[in-house]
C-alpha cells in the first residue's frame, strides 16, 4: 500500500513539474521549442479545384476537396540552374495565366522592407525546361504579361520587356529596353521610391493591360528630394549608404505615369496637370478595357480621385471622388466586375470602413455593408450570385468574423463560428476557401471549407504546439476594457502570473504601440514570440498589459481620427490613464510600473517616462521616433500636416522637449542602419538628455535596420531588455 502511495505521489509530483516548465529566452529565440506551424502563401490554381504550396524543395499541388497532395508542379532539385554549385533558394513564384509557365524568384537580396533584386528563371512545364530571364544580372519586379509571351522587369532604375517567344543569336530572350535615363537617386522607372514603398506599399511600378500590348508605368524624378546617409561598418573606413528620404514638409519625388505601346515601341505621358504635389498610390486597368485608372491623392491626403484615361485618345474623366475633413488612408486598387462598369471599393466616407458598389456610367455609390463597425478584408466576389465575402470587426474591435452579403446589402450571414480572428483565402472559383482561426491563446488552425462555411478538412491545428504551451505553464492572455476619467472605453489584454498570491502586489509591464489605425489588442496569436516573452515575464512575477489608446483602429473614424494634428497627445494621455487605472488595483504595485515599445511604441514609451514620469518607473524604447520633424512626409503629414502649418504640435509632443521630466530608468535601443526611423532620432534625444543632466542607458546595434534581427541579434536584444527589467522594475 505504501509503495502504491509513494508511486502515486511521484507521478503527481512529476506531472506538476511537467506543467510548471519555465519558458526561457533560448526557448523563444534560438531553440525552436515553440514550433509554430503555418501554411503560407497558398495559391489557387485556375480551375479552382487545386491549390499550390511553396516549400524549400518544391512547388506542390493539393486538392481542395481532400486536402491531399496530388503531386509536384516543380521539384527544385531537378532544375539545372546555371550556377549549379550554389545553393539556390526559391523565394517566390508566379504562374503565367494559362499555367504553362512558372516565373521563379531565386536568391533575393533585399534592399528595403519589400524591395529586392533576384535571379529570375522561366520554367516551361510542357518541355520541363528552365530558362534564365536575363543574362545573369540580378533584376527586380519581373512579371508575366497576361498572354504569357512577355515578362516586364526593372534593372538599375530602368524598365525592360523580355519576349519569351523570340531569342537572339546567343539563345537569350529578345529584350526591349523601354526607358534609358533611370539613375540611382535621380530617376526611377517601373518601381517606387523609398517613401512610396514604405507608406503606400507600392512596389511594382507598372501594370500590363489585359491584351498585353500596353504597359503603364511610373516615373519617379527624385532629384529634388534630399538625401540621408548612414555609415555601414565593417571596413577600415566605413562605407556610406545614401538614399532619398523626404522628411515632413520637404520635397517629394515628382511622379508621372506613362503608357508604353508595344506595337509602336513608343511611350506617352499621361497629362496629370502642372501641380505635381500629389501622390499616385495605385494605377490599374479598367477590367478588360484599355482604360487606365489613376488613383490620386493630394499632398494633404484628404482628397482622393480616380481618373479614367482612355489610352487611345488620352481623354480623361473622373469616375470617383472622396474628401475627408482629416485624411484618407486606405487607398488601394478597386475591384471591377465583369461588365467593366461597376466596381467595389472600401471607404470610410460614412464614418466606418464599409464596402460600396460604384457605377462608372451613372456615378451611383451604393453601400453593401452597413452598421457601426469596420470591415477589414474583401475575400471574394461571387459575381454569379452577386455576393461578397469579407471579414469585419462586427462583434468587437478585437475580433474578426467572416461574413457574406449580397451586392444589395441584403441576406448578410456569418460564416465563421468561433470567436477570435478569422480569415479566408478563396479558390479562384469561390467553391472553397482556406480558413484561418486563432484567438489570444490558441495558435492558428487551418482548415479547408466550402463556400457555405462547412469544414471539409483540417490541414493544421498546431496540436503539438498547444500541448507545449500547456506544458509551459498556465499563463494566458485575457481581454477586457476600462473607462478613462474622460469617459473613453479602452480595450486591453493582460497576462498575469498563474500563481498570484492574495494580498501580494505585482509589478506591471505595459507593451505599447499606439500608432494611427494600428491594433495590438487583437484576439489572435499575432506577435507570437512577444506573446511568449510576456508569458515568460509573467512566470517571473510580472503582470504584462497592452492597451489600445485613442487613434488606434477598427473602432470607427471618430475614435481613430481624434488624434489628427496632435499625434501623441491623446495617445499618451490614455496610456497614463491606463497606468493610473492599473495602479489602483489591489494586486498591482503602482510604484513598479514599466513600459516597452518599438517604433511608434518607442515614441510612446519615451513620452511615458517623460510626460508620464510620475506613473512609470522604467521604460524601454526600441527604434523610437523622437520628433515627427525627422520622419517621412507621407506618414507624418497624413496625421499632422506639415511642420510649416502645424509646427507647434510637432514640438509639443516630441519627447526631446520633455527630457527634463525624466526621473525613472530609461533604456534606449536602435540599429545604426535604420533606414525607416533614422538613428538621428536617438542621437538628438541623447544629446537633449545629456544637456538636461539625465542618466539613462543606451545600446546601438551596428548595421541593423529598423527590425533589428539576424543571427544572434534577437536573443541578445531580448536578453538585454529582460535583464534591464529585472534590475530596474
Amino acid at each position: 500500500m505504501k509503495k502504491i502511495l509513494v508511486l502515486a505521489l511521484c507521478f503527481m509530483t512529476w506531472g506538476f513539474a511537467q506543467a510548471q516548465k519555465q519558458i526561457t529566452l533560448e526557448d523563444i529565440w534560438s531553440q525552436n521549442t515553440f514550433n509554430y506551424k503555418t501554411i503560407d502563401d497558398i495559391r489557387s490554381m485556375k480551375n479552382g479545384q487545386q491549390y499550390c504550396v511553396l516549400t524549400r524543395k518544391s512547388i506542390d499541388k493539393y486538392s481542395y476537396k481532400t486536402g491531399k497532395k496530388e503531386g509536384e508542379i516543380i521539384n527544385f532539385s531537378q532544375l539545372n540552374f546555371p550556377n549549379a554549385g550554389k545553393k539556390n533558394y526559391v523565394y517566390d513564384y508566379s504562374f503565367s495565366e494559362d499555367e504553362q509557365q512558372v516565373l521563379l524568384v531565386v536568391n533575393p537580396e533585399f534592399i528595403y522592407r519589400r524591395s529586392f533584386v533576384a535571379d529570375y528563371y522561366i520554367y516551361d512545364l510542357g518541355s520541363k525546361t528552365l530558362y534564365p530571364l536575363t543574362d545573369g544580372r540580378k533584376v527586380r519586379l519581373a512579371a508575366f504579361s497576361p498572354d504569357g509571351k512577355k515578362v516586364a522587369w526593372t534593372y538599375q532604375n530602368n524598365i525592360y520587356v523580355s519576349f519569351l517567344d523570340q531569342k537572339d543569336s546567343k539563345g537569350n530572350f529578345k529584350v526591349t529596353q523601354i526607358t534609358t535615363d533611370g539613375k540611382q537617386n535621380q530617376v526611377i522607372y517601373g518601381a517606387s521610391d523609398w517613401v512610396y514603398e514604405e507608406e503606400l506599399t507600392l512596389v511594382y511600378g507598372y501594370e500590363w493591360n489585359k491584351e498585353s500590348n500596353k504597359l503603364a508605368y511610373y516615373r519617379f524624378d527624385e532629384s529634388k528630394v534630399k538625401e540621408y546617409s548612414f555609415p555601414v561598418y565593417g571596413n577600415l573606413y566605413p562605407d556610406q549608404y545614401t538614399y532619398k528620404y523626404p522628411k515632413a514638409g520637404e520635397a517629394n519625388s515628382v511622379v508621372d505615369i506613362y503608357v508604353y505601346n508595344l506595337a509602336t515601341n513608343a511611350s506617352k505621358q499621361v497629362d496629370l496637370g502642372t501641380n505635381k504635389d500629389y501622390y499616385i498610390p495605385r494605377i490599374q486597368w479598367q477590367g478588360t478595357t484599355n482604360n487606365l485608372l489613376i488613383h490620386k491623392l493630394n499632398r494633404l491626403q484628404n482628397q482622393y480621385d480616380i481618373y479614367c484615361v482612355n489610352t487611345s485618345d488620352y481623354t480623361t474623366k473622373t469616375i470617383y471622388s472622396e474628401t475627408n475633413k482629416c485624411y484618407i488612408d486606405n487607398v488601394d486598387k478597386v475591384h471591377f466586375l465583369n461588365d467593366n462598369n461597376r466596381f467595389i471599393i472600401k471607404s470610410e466616407r460614412e464614418g466606418y470602413n464599409r464596402f460600396y458598389l460604384c457605377n462608372v456610367k451613372n456615378g451611383s455609390i451604393q453601400a453593401i455593408t452597413t452598421g457601426n463597425y469596420d470591415v477589414d478584408e474583401l475575400c471574394f466576389i461571387d459575381q454569379k450570385s452577386k455576393k461578397i465575402y469579407y471579414t469585419a470587426a462586427e462583434s468587437s474591435a478585437i475580433n474578426r468574423e467572416l461574413c457574406v452579403v449580397g451586392f444589395d446589402g441584403k441576406h448578410k450571414r456569418l460564416l465563421s463560428t468561433q470567436t477570435g480572428t478569422n480569415g479566408a483565402e478563396f479558390s479562384k472559383s469561390g467553391e472553397y476557401y482556406i480558413a484561418t482561426y486563432s484567438n489570444g491563446n490558441t495558435p492558428t488552425v487551418y482548415t479547408i471549407n466550402n463556400k457555405e462555411g462547412n469544414v471539409l478538412v483540417t490541414l493544421e491545428d498546431n496540436k503539438a504546439l498547444k500541448q507545449t504551451l500547456a506544458d509551459y505553464g498556465a499563463e494566458k492572455k485575457e481581454f477586457s476594457s476600462f473607462t478613462t476619467t474622460q469617459g473613453t472605453s479602452l480595450n486591453y489584454w493582460i497576462i498575469k502570473p498563474s500563481n498570484m498570491e492574495n494580498g501580494k502586489k505585482y509589478p506591471v509591464l505595459f507593451y505599447v504601440y499606439g500608432g494611427p489605425a494600428s491594433q495590438e489588442v487583437l484576439n489572435s496569436t499575432d506577435r507570437f514570440r512577444d506573446y511568449l516573452w510576456f508569458r515568460m515575464l509573467a512566470q517571473q512575477g510580472y503582470i504584462c498589459v497592452c492597451v489600445d489608446p485613442r487613434g488606434t483602429g477598427m473602432r470607427g473614424e471618430d475614435f481613430r481620427k481624434c488624434t489628427y494634428m496632435q499625434m501623441g497627445k491623446y495617445e499618451i494621455e490614455d496610456i497614463i490613464e491606463a497606468a493610473k487605472y492599473f495602479g489602483s488595483l489591489d494586486y498591482v504595485d503602482k510604484g513598479r510600473i514599466g513600459i516597452f515599445g518599438w517604433s511608434f511604441g518607442g515614441y510612446m514609451s519615451t513620452l511615458a517616462i517623460t510626460k508620464g514620469a510620475d506613473y512609470f518607473k522604467s521604460a524601454i524604447a526600441v527604434a523610437p521616433v523622437t520628433t515627427w520633424r525627422y520622419y517621412d512626409n507621407i506618414y507624418t503629414e497624413r496625421f499632422m500636416r506639415t511642420p510649416q502649418e502645424n509646427g507647434d504640435n510637432y514640438d509639443i509632443n516630441s519627447p526631446i522637449n520633455h527630457v527634463e521630466k525624466l526621473k525613472g530608468n530609461f533604456l534606449l535601443i536602435q540599429g545604426t542602419a535604420d533606414d525607416n526611423v533614422h538613428y538621428q532620432n536617438s542621437m538628438d534625444l541623447i544629446d537633449a538628455l545629456i544637456k538636461a543632466g539625465k542618466q539613462f542607458e543606451h545600446f546601438a546595434y551596428p548595421n541593423k535596420n529598423h527590425s533589428i534581427y539576424g543571427g544572434n541579434t534577437r536573443l541578445h536584444l531580448y536578453t538585454m531588455m529582460t535583464n534591464f527589467l529585472k534590475a530596474k522594475l
